[in-house]
């Protein structure tokens, strides 16, 4: 419905934080709920929980998690938009947001501690624009909690500690640590975004882009096809399960890409993601005219 006086585009950005913070993707859901046909003891009444509050959340229009996290958009559109334009009904609709209770207040100034209040400030929300030639614009937006940001992590290969060199096994060797080292501390089961190369700065931004596909989603390169189903059953047999309480299920999936590196570096980066994968996305012509919403992206 549109709001007095709000731009079009405020009113498809206001729709799309409410879907990316109260209605977790299906395949997201299915996944939990595999996990919980095949869990016992606390471990499945812990996914139990975590399906009746998925269940809660959509019905509701309620946030999945009290934590809504950052904010990360990904945007196309026609490069004879105003970019500023774009970024301005994105922070309004941020605003609204966490006025109506889509989002908790989570940008703290860091200087001062102080909370702004409404989840806009310096450089965030975080916002990727990038020209293309169509006419119309695809919006992906992906909420990040702070636990699961936290043990998002980079290892530099090679790494004598896991006996990781600079090849393939290394890489499984590097991802494996880094996901035993998260624990139940990023709210597991988890979901793996990975990335292979790059510097530092690219590897976070790629292994990050990786979370916003569907986890039913076939990757193109089948070496990685492979590695990605190998972790994840390696992974499932670390016993850390829902919560850290144990269990066979540690891991929902497991999506790598990947970014040339210097010939000097070998960089391999984990952005995790908690159960609660918070992605949704969103194509609507100019002036945010005929929106459709997707739970996965758009080419």
């Amino acid at each position: 419905m549109k709001r007095k006086g709000k731009d079009q585009y405020e009113e498809v950005f206001l729709e799309l934080i409410r879907r990316a913070s109260c209605d977790l993707p299906s395949d997201v859901e299915k996944a939990l709920k595999k996990a919980f046909s095949r869990e016992e003891g606390v471990s499945k009444e812990t996914i139990s929980v975590i399906l009746k509050n998925v269940k809660l959340a959509r019905e509701k229009s309620l946030p999945i998690c009290q934590d809504t996290g950052l904010q990360n958009w990904k945007i196309r559109c026609p490069d004879s938009l105003d970019f500023e334009e774009i970024r301005h009904s994105i922070y309004e609709a941020t605003k609204e947001a966490t006025e109506i209770g889509f989002l908790r207040p989570n940008a703290v100034e860091p200087v001062s501690n102080k909370n702004t209040g409404d989840n806009t400030g310096a450089f965030h929300p975080i916002i990727e624009m990038e020209p293309w030639g169509k006419n119309y614009l695809t919006v992906s937006l992906l909420l990040k909690g702070g636990g699961s940001e936290n043990v998002s992590s980079q290892i530099s290969l090679p790494n004598e500690e896991i006996g990781a060199g600079r090849d393939l096994d290394g890489v499984r060797r590097a991802v494996l640590k880094m996901i035993h080292s998260a624990q139940g501390r990023g709210c597991s089961p988890g979901i793996a975004g990975i990335c292979i190369g790059g510097d530092r700065q690219m590897g976070y931004r790629i292994a990050k882009a990786q979370l916003l596909k569907s986890l039913s989603s076939k990757n193109q390169n089948k070496v990685l096809a492979l590695l990605e189903k190998r972790i994840e059953e390696e992974a499932n047999q670390m016993g850390i399960g829902p919560m850290g309480f144990g269990g066979g299920t540690t891991i929902l999936g497991v999506k790598i890409g990947w970014a040339e590196r210097h010939p000097a570096s070998f960089f391999v980066t984990m952005s995790y993601s908690c159960w609660a994968l918070r992605r949704w996305h969103l194509r609507c012509g100019i002036n945010g005219k005929n929106p459709i919403y997707s739970e996965n992206p758009f080419e």
